[in-house]
């Protein structure tokens, strides 16, 4: 039995990924010149609201693997971005926080990413992309539902 072909110029699915490609190639750009990637901005930006977090943590808040969040806790603790302590104060998990550093960088992380978020959404009136955000949270929410 064959599965019904899938209709490119109407599949939501291709659509999302397609704007996700093209937000990542754009924060990727404006990221550039602050020597940071979008893995290390959205760690950076997590740590903002939600200081301490371990490495674990971090990683399934911002989609990549615990060793890919090693790297990205390395390589920004070498550059004095965050501290970590060198023992874990209880348990095993190393408590990761924002340096003065880190977090002046990451104010112009964040203005860089929004100006390309505004990029993005400078199609839609304020109300349409209010309701884009609804709508994909909405969809978020429908798979979360299935996959329990």
């Amino acid at each position: 039995m064959t599965q019904p072909a899938v209709h490119l110029e109407t599949s939501v699915g291709l659509a999302l990924k397609q704007a996700a490609a093209a937000l990542r190639t754009a924060m990727d750009a404006a990221l550039r010149p602050l020597d940071l990637g979008v893995s290390q901005y959205a760690c950076l930006e997590q740590l903002r609201h939600r200081p301490g977090l371990s490495a674990a943590e971090l990683a399934r808040a911002t989609f990549v693997t615990r060793q890919s969040m090693h790297a990205v806790l390395q390589g920004l603790q070498e550059r004095g971005l965050l501290t970590r302590p060198a023992t874990a104060p209880a348990g095993r998990a190393l408590p990761t926080e924002l340096t003065t550093a880190g977090a002046s960088l990451l104010d112009r992380a964040s203005r860089a990413v929004a100006e390309v978020e505004q990029r993005m959404l400078t199609a839609l009136s304020a109300p349409a992309a209010a309701r884009l955000q609804q709508d994909l949270l909405a969809c978020v929410a429908a798979l979360e539902a299935q996959a329990r």
